[in-house]
């Protein structure tokens, strides 16, 4: 492709071809062929997917173009072509988790959120590359843009497609960073919600993992959450996503906080430059934006941040760690990855009483950010610290490379926090896209969301 630009590029969108359906001019089936196409194309290079269903996909769209037809869709994204990250099981593909030892896994049977897209009509077009179990072990699947560049992880695949114009949406899952991360290398729109928010299924194993949806446009990000929730509801115990049937309008915050963090000491300065500038002009339109530094409440919050990424790392290793132990337990020698033996390894020097500490520390960082909802609307970041890396690849005798996948230093703190996160692409340094997100208050999704379009249609991008 050629060099990124948030001011020319043109995702594949679904909302704005609907009408075509309902007119008769267009139809879904003929809107897969073409993303079909599409993949044919640009996989090769991209490799986003691990399996495709082609033909499950046409009956499903002939299903939804007789649905539009006779003027009775099952949702607004009756017919819409989508990927599912190959954490999430399928009835109709396997499931391999990215890992040798789940080669030819084939559950046959659904996901909560993709027995509630298939519900609305949506067709799932294939599974996309994840990384090993969800972790930092990287897969086959390049950055759209530059393919010497990772698109990020672990929802490498959902993030590519979207980059690729193969599909209009996906789904990917969150840990630490895997959602957003991703999202800001591609130039996607991309929704974390609350935790809970989108009921997880069988994936219930860890405290901070999520499921939400990339897109190309932030009005069809926002309709497959919702139409996931209206469905499937939230994880157990949880209230699930709120909001409006359709996507929410734009909404002008009055104030904002900046989230420097850990991530602001590695950002190099053309990336920190398009981020100042778009805090300049979002400030040019009568926003107020608080700075660490102007206000105590803001201060303590990034205090709180120190070590965040540390201590998401370690809960999660902790809370998966027994699993992993029990998959490479009964697995052949070298169907799990070293870097997935690691996490184990340091896991196992913790004890409960560690554990323990580590959810007061998250406790007190949520604490700090319930403090700031009566002074700001949302806290603006960068989505990642710059643009996506270059490929490292693991080299035979040397340590492994260091997060293969990019670092998730902007991404952690708000999965520490369970807070909804939306990503918008409004920055290129040097032709790659990098995003940038909106943190809220847990169930401030809608507003997330409205604030984020606000963004997007009244701010100028920055390239840089």
């Amino acid at each position: 492709m050629p060099n990124y630009s948030p001011k020319d590029f043109r995702a594949l969108t679904w909302h704005d071809a609907t009408p075509a359906f309902a007119s008769g001019t267009d139809s879904p089936r003929a809107y897969l062929e073409r993303c079909l196409e599409t993949i044919a194309l640009s996989e090769p290079v991209v490799q986003a997917w691990v399996v495709t269903n082609e033909a499950g996909a046409r009956e499903a769209a002939d299903a939804s173009t007789a649905r539009w037809k006779a003027g009775r869709p099952l949702s607004p994204i009756d017919g819409m072509p989508l990927g599912i990250k190959d954490l999430l099981e399928t009835r109709d593909m396997p499931t391999q988790m990215g890992c040798k030892a789940y080669e030819g896994n084939f559950p046959k049977r659904d996901n909560a959120a993709v027995w509630a897209l298939r519900e609305a009509g949506a067709v799932v077009l294939g599974k996309t590359v994840t990384t090993e179990l969800g972790g930092v072990h990287p897969g086959p699947t390049t950055n759209p843009f530059d393919a010497t560049r990772t698109p990020g992880g672990s929802s490498s695949g959902s993030a590519a497609a979207i980059a690729a114009r193969m599909v209009p949406a996906a789904i990917g899952t969150q840990v630490g960073g895997s959602i957003i991360r991703p999202a800001s290398y591609c130039g996607n729109f991309a929704l974390k919600p609350t935790q809970g928010g989108i009921n997880r299924g069988e994936r219930q194993a860890t405290s901070m993992s999520t499921h939400g949806p990339h897109a190309g446009c932030i009005e069809d990000m926002w309709q497959v959450a919702i139409e996931i929730a209206r469905r499937a509801g939230g994880d157990p115990g949880r209230m699930g996503l709120f909001g409006p049937a359709t996507p929410p309008g734009p909404r002008k915050p009055m104030t904002l906080a900046v989230m420097e963090a850990e991530g602001w000491a590695l950002m190099d300065e053309a990336s920190k430059a398009a981020f100042e500038t778009v805090i300049e002009r979002i400030r040019a339109t009568g926003v107020t934006v608080l700075r660490r530094g102007d206000n105590a409440l803001v201060e303590a919050f990034e205090r709180s941040l120190q070590g965040v990424q540390a201590l998401t790392s370690a809960i999660t290793g902790w809370e998966n760690h027994w699993g992993i132990r029990n998959l490479i337990a009964t697995s052949a020698p070298g169907s799990v990855s070293q870097r997935s033996q690691n996490v184990v390894a340091a896991a196992e020097k913790w004890t409960p009483e560690d554990y323990r500490a580590a959810i007061l520390q998250r406790e007190e960082i949520r604490a700090r950010h319930a403090a700031l909802a009566p002074l700001v609307d949302a806290i603006i970041a960068p989505a990642s610290p710059g643009v996506a890396p270059l490929w490292t690849p693991d080299v035979p005798g040397q340590p492994l490379a260091k997060r293969p996948t990019g670092d998730a230093v902007y991404n952690t703190p708000s999965s520490a926090l369970g807070a909804p996160v939306v990503t918008s692409p409004m920055t290129a340094i040097g032709g790659m896209p990098m995003g940038i997100q909106l943190i809220g208050q847990p169930h401030a999704d809608a507003a997330m969301t409205a604030i984020a379009r606000w963004m997007v249609n009244t701010i100028e991008p920055a390239v840089v």
